[in-house]
This record gives C-alpha cells, sequence and structure tokens, in this order.
C-alpha cells in the first residue's frame, strides 16, 4: 500500500496491473476539527468512472463505466489521483470476463479501505444515471445579498421561521479547492430537511462562502452537514453533492440521519 499521495507530485502513467498506486486518506483527521466522535449521519461516497478501459482474454480493448460506493463509517476514504493510477493500470491487463475486472477493483479497495465496497459496472451506451431535474428541488441561486463572503463562515446561516417545514433545495454555486493542488471544484449541491425554515439567501451565502475553502469533497460534504445541525438545527437531514468530474471521476458524497431513501440524480455539468 502506497502512503505517499501523488496529488499535486508528477507521477508516471502505470503500464501494467498495479495496485500499490493505491492511497488512502484517513478519515478522523477532518472528523476531529468537526468535532466528530460518533458519526451523526450514514451514507455513501459515491464515485462514478467514466474512463474504465481493460483488455479481454484475447487481447481486445474493452470500456465501461463503473460506480462505487465507500460507506461512510469506514475509516478511510481513497485519494482520487491515487484510483485513476490504479484504474489506469488495468488498461493492458487481460482479464477473462469482466466478473473478474469486478472482483479485482472490489478486493483490492476492500483491502486499502478495510471495509466493504459496493461495485456496478455499466455498459456506456446504455442508461448510466439519470440527469432528470426534478430530482434536485427548489434552486436557490437567484436569492441576492448585499455582502456576498468569500471565505468560509458558517455563521451565515440562519433560521427564516420556526414553523415546521419540508424542503428539498438546491445550489448550482458550491466550489471549494483542493487542499494539495488548490484547483477549484465544482458541485451540485442539494439539501434535503425537515425543521424550522432556513433562510434561502443566508444558505446560499454561507455555501458560496466554500468558495475559497480547501479541503476534499467528502470533508466539504461533512462540514455542511455537521454546521447545518448546529447552526439551524433540523430533525431530519440530507446533504448530497454531486461533483464534477475530474480526470473521468466524479465523487458525489451523500449524508443523512434521515431513514427515507435519496434519489441519487445527475447533474446535466456532470
Amino acid at each position: 500500500m502506497n502512503e505517499s499521495l501523488p496529488l499535486g507530485k508528477h507521477q508516471p502513467f502505470p503500464e501494467h496491473y498495479d495496485p500499490k498506486q493505491l492511497c488512502r486518506i484517513a478519515r478522523y483527521v477532518s472528523r476531529k476539527t468537526l468535532g466528530i466522535d460518533e458519526l451523526p449521519f450514514q451514507g455513501y461516497d459515491l464515485w462514478r468512472v467514466y474512463e474504465l478501459s481493460w483488455l479481454d482474454i484475447q487481447g481486445k480493448p474493452c470500456i465501461g463505466a463503473l460506480e462505487i460506493k465507500i460507506p461512510a463509517n469506514s475509516d478511510y476514504l481513497v485519494e482520487s489521483k491515487s484510483l485513476k493510477l490504479y484504474l489506469g493500470s488495468l488498461n493492458q491487463t487481460c482479464f477473462i470476463a469482466a466478473e473478474d475486472l469486478l472482483k479485482t477493483i472490489q478486493q483490492d479497495l476492500q483491502s486499502l479501505l478495510v471495509c466493504s465496497i459496493e461495485l456496478q459496472l455499466f455498459s456506456v451506451d446504455g442508461v448510466l444515471w439519470s440527469s432528470e431535474r426534478n430530482f434536485w428541488g427548489v434552486c436557490i441561486d437567484d436569492e441576492i445579498s448585499e455582502n456576498w463572503h468569500y471565505h468560509y463562515s458558517p455563521q451565515l446561516l440562519k433560521i427564516g421561521s420556526e414553523s415546521l417545514v419540508e424542503e428539498k433545495l438546491v445550489s448550482h454555486l458550491l466550489r471549494s479547492v483542493c487542499p494539495v493542488t488548490g484547483q477549484p471544484d465544482w458541485a451540485t449541491l442539494v439539501i434535503e430537511y425537515r425543521g424550522a425554515e432556513i433562510q434561502h439567501a443566508a444558505l446560499l451565502s454561507y455555501l458560496i462562502s466554500f468558495r475559497n475553502h480547501a479541503e476534499f469533497h467528502e470533508q466539504c460534504v461533512e462540514r455542511i452537514f455537521v454546521d447545518l445541525m448546529q447552526q439551524c438545527k433540523p430533525q431530519q437531514l440530507s446533504v448530497y453533492a454531486a461533483y464534477t468530474r475530474r480526470g473521468g471521476i466524479e465523487i458525489n458524497p451523500f449524508r443523512s440521519n434521515a431513514k427515507q431513501s435519496f434519489i441519487f440524480g445527475r447533474a446535466a455539468r456532470q
């Protein structure tokens, strides 16, 4: 297992199968800064891979799209560039059948993350993941503020009314930056809650305050969940971020304390 992160470094693309490319990051480091001892949520990190390729037993290239579900209660998350390099190492590797490819990937990731994960392989000419907009809810991006903040400010969150409401809110304006490279990460964020009404303009101001905030995707979503619980105290809360892809991979963290199911849609820009 490679413990030296390749992110932000020049790294040659592997020619052959190499599980040593995989790196992991301990979740407890960021959770400690949020005061999380026992998880206040459940959920997944939903990875979607669009540039998966391998060779069949005759050496003919095959392609597919892969979905990976990593449970939020795992001790580790996988570092994204290391996953790309690892999957790239499969490009010139022969497998008897697609099932053998999936078994190999599953075994390697489970060994890295020390948890069970779910995998699903899709044909690239099939319907992969729905992008119907009615999954997203009420967009708050037209809200107006006299003073936008571009540095993380959880105190911006406000309750608009004590009346009990159930809402599904969406914003396409979430941007954070990679803590290693400083490159921007873009996402559509979906917040579904039951509780006192969250003021929409205040929520948008809060989300925009992530614009220069440096954290990984999964950590940003957990921070948003914790901030909403602390500042607005909803009875039920679900937070889902559909990040745009980088290197053919998109990461979509989901955190929730609700029991009802949540539809994992795709944004059009993904």
